[in-house]
C-alpha cells in the first residue's frame, strides 16, 4: 500500500511539473510574433529577477510574470541576469529575453574615432549620433575623475575641458544605450592604456621626456603626415626644429586653433593670439592637437635620422611630403605644390 502511495505521489509530481513546464511554454511565447518595434529595456545594477519580471510585464514584453519567474528558476537564471540596456521586442519569446540578459548581450551604439580627430570633432560626432551632447561630453572631460590611467598624472591640473586631448584612442567602439559621457570617455581612455603600454613610458623616460610630450608630438605627426612612411621623417623635422630653437610653424597646429581643416593657412591665421600658435610660440604646443594612432606615437619615439628642417605636401597631391634641409629648396617645393593644388581646384 505504501509503495502504491509513493508511486501515486511521484505520478502527481510528474503531472504537476509537466503542467508547469507546459504553462511556461505556452505563457513564454512572444506577445506579438508580428511586431517589429524594438524597446530599450534597462536593467540597473542590483536589480533582482522579480523586479525585472514585473517591469517586463508592465512594458507588455511578456505574457506572464509568474511564467517568467518559473522560467528563470527552471533555467537556473534567477540570479544570473546582468545589468545593462537590452533591445527587446514583443516578437521575442520570454526565454530569448532571459538568455540575452544572462549572456549580457546588451544593445549598443557604435562610433568610430579616426586617427587625427580632435576632441571637438569627436564631441560633434557623438552628438550627431545621439550618444551624448557636446556640452555633457566636455563637462565630463573637465569635471570627472580620471585617476587610475597610466597617463593621468600628466593631465592638466586646472581640469581644462580639452585635457583629455590626444588620449581618446582612435578605434571603433560600442557603448550601451544610455551610456553616460564619463563611460563613453572611459572606453576610449582604457583603449589608450591597452595600446600605449609600459614600454612606451620607459622609452620616453629613457629619452629624457614623458608620454605627454611624446603624444603631443605624435598628434602633430598624425595631422601632418598623409602616409605612414613619412611619419618618422616628420618627427625628425619637429625635433630638428626644436633643437635649432626654431618656430615649428606647422599649419596643423593652426587648424587646431581655428577648427578648420585648411590646406593652406592664411596670413591672418598666423597672427592668432594663442599659446598654441606655432608662429608666435617656440616649442611644442601646450598639449596634443588630436588623437594620434600607434604609428604616429612610435614615430614620435623613434624619429628618422635626418637633417630635414622643412617639409611641404608633394606636387603629386597623393598625401606624400617633400622634405628639405634648406629654405631655398623648401620654397621651390612649396611653389610646386601650390601650383599643382591650384590646378586641381580649377579642374573640379
Amino acid at each position: 500500500m505504501a509503495k502504491k502511495a509513493v508511486i501515486g505521489v511521484l505520478i502527481l509530481a510528474v503531472v504537476i511539473v509537466g503542467g508547469l513546464f507546459g504553462y511556461v511554454r505556452i505563457e513564454g511565447r512572444a506577445v506579438d510574433s508580428t511586431s517589429k518595434a524594438t524597446q530599450i529595456f534597462t536593467v540597473e545594477q542590483g536589480t533582482g529577477a522579480a523586479q525585472i519580471g514585473s517591469s517586463l510585464k508592465t512594458r507588455g514584453l511578456i505574457r506572464s510574470y509568474r511564467a517568467f519567474m518559473l522560467q528563470a528558476k527552471f533555467s537556473g537564471s534567477i540570479s544570473r541576469m546582468q545589468a545593462g540596456s537590452y533591445a527587446f521586442s514583443k516578437s521575442m519569446s520570454m526565454s530569448e529575453m532571459i538568455d540575452d540578459m544572462v549572456s549580457g548581450d546588451t544593445a549598443g551604439q557604435t562610433f568610430t574615432v579616426t586617427e587625427g580627430m580632435s576632441m571637438e570633432k569627436i564631441a560633434v560626432m557623438l552628438a550627431k549620433q545621439g550618444i551624448c551632447t557636446k556640452k555633457a561630453f566636455y563637462a565630463a572631460a573637465e569635471k570627472k575623475n580620471f585617476e587610475g590611467y597610466k597617463f593621468s598624472k600628466y593631465l592638466s591640473d586646472d581640469k581644462a575641458a580639452n585635457r583629455l586631448e590626444g588620449f581618446l584612442y582612435p578605434d571603433t567602439y560600442e557603448v550601451a544605450i544610455g551610456a553616460s559621457p564619463k563611460e563613453v570617455l572611459d572606453v576610449m581612455l582604457k583603449n589608450f592604456d591597452a595600446h600605449v603600454t609600459d614600454k612606451y613610458y620607459k622609452e620616453a623616460k629613457k629619452q629624457g621626456t614623458n608620454i605627454f610630450k611624446i603624444v603631443t608630438a605624435a598628434s602633430i605627426i598624425q595631422r601632418e603626415a598623409g602616409v605612414t612612411d613619412d611619419m618618422p621623417k616628420v618627427a625628425s623635422v619637429i625635433y630638428n626644429r626644436l633643437d635649432a630653437d626654431m618656430y615649428l610653424q606647422m599649419d596643423s597646429i593652426l587648424s587646431y586653433i581655428t577648427n578648420e581643416d585648411k590646406v593652406i593657412a592664411s596670413y591672418g591665421d598666423t597672427k592668432i593670439d594663442s599659446a598654441y600658435n606655432p608662429y608666435k610660440n617656440k616649442g611644442l604646443p601646450p598639449g596634443p592637437i588630436c588623437s594620434p594612432g600607434i604609428d604616429a606615437i612610435e614615430a614620435s619615439l623613434k624619429p628618422a635620422d635626418t637633417k630635414y628642417l622643412y617639409f611641404v605636401d608633394s606636387e603629386k597631391l597623393d598625401g606624400t611630403l617633400n622634405f628639405s634641409d634648406n629654405e631655398k629648396q623648401f620654397y621651390k617645393d612649396k611653389a610646386a605644390f601650390e601650383k599643382a593644388y591650384k590646378k586641381s581646384q580649377e579642374n573640379k
